[in-house]
């Protein structure tokens, strides 16, 4: 279980706004994000919400990953997104490949302002000759 899980609010989006607001537009560069990155994806859902009084609908992506997931969701009126970036290093280390996928879909968006975080998630737990796990 062990995997990197990155993540990245981006603020002030002056990239290819039509991503923000169109559900086929940012899945095509996801899945093109993704497979550029050396990632695998094994499914998708993509989806447009309808305007609101605050303005358009934004958009949430997802594509599950061979190795995780990548989530997306954008607030076009504040020209907004959050992404999400996961990758499990089962069999591999798969790290280098979650970067490269976050760093494309940041210069996608073209944001003023980036908070980014980076979680390393699950250890190595040693194993006893009793069974018992040592953490």
């Amino acid at each position: 279980m062990q995997g990197l899980h990155l993540t990245a609010d981006l603020h002030q989006c002056t990239g290819d706004l039509q991503c923000l607001v169109d559900a086929d537009v940012l899945g095509a560069h996801c899945l093109q994000a993704v497979r550029q990155s050396g990632l695998q994806a094994v499914a998708q859902l993509f989806h447009a919400f309808p305007a609101t009084a605050h303005g358009p609908g934004g958009v949430t992506a997802t594509v599950l990953l061979a190795e995780s997931h990548l989530c997306i969701h954008t607030w076009p009126e504040q020209g907004a997104v959050t992404l999400d970036v996961y990758v499990c290093n089962y069999g591999g280390d798969h790290s280098a490949k979650a970067q490269a996928l976050m760093d494309a879909l940041v210069r996608l968006f073209e944001p003023a302002r980036i908070e980014k975080n980076q979680l390393l998630r699950g250890t190595v737990a040693a194993v006893n000759v009793a069974g018992s796990v040592q953490i």
